[in-house]
């Protein structure tokens, strides 16, 4: 007979997760309130919609080690299914609620999933990534043969205010949209966030870092690939339902692969080896997206070059710096750096500006050469045909990258010190 315990046993709550949650929730509420502006509140929008897709993306990235060049197939599939649900509902077809449109996308994703996923599992590392790269191009291609479904050229569009209206709320304000947006976006973070403590997401990751184990312990390693797959996609298809009822329009563009690539791009930026890592790549996928490309031509040569910079100095992506960062804080040693991220900050702006001119007069002389050789860059008047202006900028850009290079070496020996310390400090602490 089992013995019952005769005392109370007191599990204390995680403060720390708690508040993180609260806060986000809180950020997510209050945003609007502070970026009033109709530009604002559609920003706010993509990015709730970019977070939840490149949180799915890393579901198979960083927690299954699957690198995929094609994930906007399920969720521009989820967005293709979701407007033409929404047209049956506009037509008084089916009286689902708008809010639900979103599940149609994320179910639509998995059903799409379901049939490629069990292919594309089959294999792991390079022949996984090709295998997805080629489906990629199948549905693509497949979006420009069947105008019927995809709408050809021109897309499909809808209108977002129909159905059922419960509290009045019709969905036409932006503000209104952003909040059921904002909803999603919660609920879908702390589900992708439940999935990596499951025993199914323990799993993915032994899966990720060492296959022949798991296979010999008794588990199948591609049906884990296989489950894995399908719940992002499913999460994807959610993002895309959302992206549908956002922009009232849905094109071939959606399964491209430069849609695509966006997402392994900024999941990667963002940082793939850590859960909130795509959340920093949604936010700077539409800062990118919207605001970069409205300030030049050649934002995505800039992305490459930073894409570049990131995979050579800091390839866990700027959430592996903020983790490096706060564990040298907890030492007390990260005052001893500020200096340094000074002048690699500012070496990096000197050598940023310089190519930056030098960028600009090119894509100048191959585009806007009628305008004339003169140009206009932060204030400076430059002449794209002027050797003066040629000299200038790659003196910058010389001299900043020389700079620099002297920072990061000052800086990597203090680095390299620090960690020294935070070592031994270890040891001394575990020796007590």
């Amino acid at each position: 007979m089992a013995r019952t315990k005769d005392y109370y046993e007191f599990k204390p709550y995680n403060v720390a997760r708690w508040t993180i949650w609260g806060a986000f929730a809180l950020l997510l509420l209050v945003a609007p309130l502070v970026f009033t502006s109709s530009l604002g509140h559609t920003m706010l929008s993509q990015m709730g919609i970019a977070i939840i897709v490149c949180l799915s993306y890393n579901m198979i990235l960083g927690q299954g080690g699957m690198l995929s060049f094609g994930h906007a197939v399920y969720s521009g599939m989820g967005s293709f299914l979701a407007i033409h649900t929404l047209n049956l509902v506009s037509k008084g077809g089916w009286a689902i609620p708008v809010s639900l449109i979103p599940i149609v996308g994320g179910l639509s994703g998995m059903l799409v999933a379901v049939l490629f996923g069990y292919v594309t599992t089959k294999k792991a590392a390079t022949p996984f990534a090709m295998i997805t790269l080629g489906i990629g191009e199948l549905v693509w291609a497949s979006s420009l043969m069947f105008p019927e479904f995809f709408g050809g050229e021109g897309g499909i569009s809808s209108n977002r205010v129909a159905g059922p209206k419960p509290l009045g709320i019709t969905f036409g304000p932006q503000i209104q949209l952003y909040y059921l947006i904002a909803f999603y976006t919660f609920v879908c973070t702390a589900a992708m966030f439940a999935f990596t403590r499951t025993p199914l997401g323990r799993m993915l990751n032994a899966v990720r870092d060492n296959p022949e184990r798991v296979e010999f312990v008794g588990y199948d390693t591609q049906k884990v690939r296989y489950i894995a797959f399908i719940l992002s996609a499913f999460f994807a298809g959610i993002s895309g339902g959302l992206a549908a009822l956002n922009f009232e329009i849905v094109t071939s563009e959606v399964v491209s692969a430069p849609r695509s690539g966006a997402y392994l791009l900024f999941t990667f930026l963002g940082g793939a080896t850590f859960f909130f890592g795509p959340i920093i790549g949604g936010v700077l996928l539409v800062l990118a997206g919207v605001l970069l490309s409205e300030l030049t031509k050649a934002w995505l040569l800039y992305l490459g070059l930073i894409f570049l910079f990131m995979v050579m100095y800091a390839p866990g992506g700027i959430a592996s710096l903020i983790m490096m960062n706060l564990r040298v804080a907890s030492f007390g040693r990260l005052k001893e750096l500020w200096v340094s991220y000074l002048a690699l900050a500012f070496t990096a702006l000197v050598a940023l500006l310089g190519a930056a001119a030098i960028i600009e007069m090119v894509y100048h002389l191959q585009l806007n050469a009628a305008l004339g050789p003169k140009l206009q860059f932060l204030g400076a008047s430059l002449d794209a045909r002027g050797v003066d202006s040629w000299f200038g900028a790659a003196f910058v850009m010389l001299t900043g990258v020389a700079l620099f290079e002297v920072a990061r070496r000052h800086y990597v020996h203090q680095w390299d010190e620090i960690q020294e310390f935070i070592e031994k400090e270890m040891k001394r602490r575990e020796a007590l």
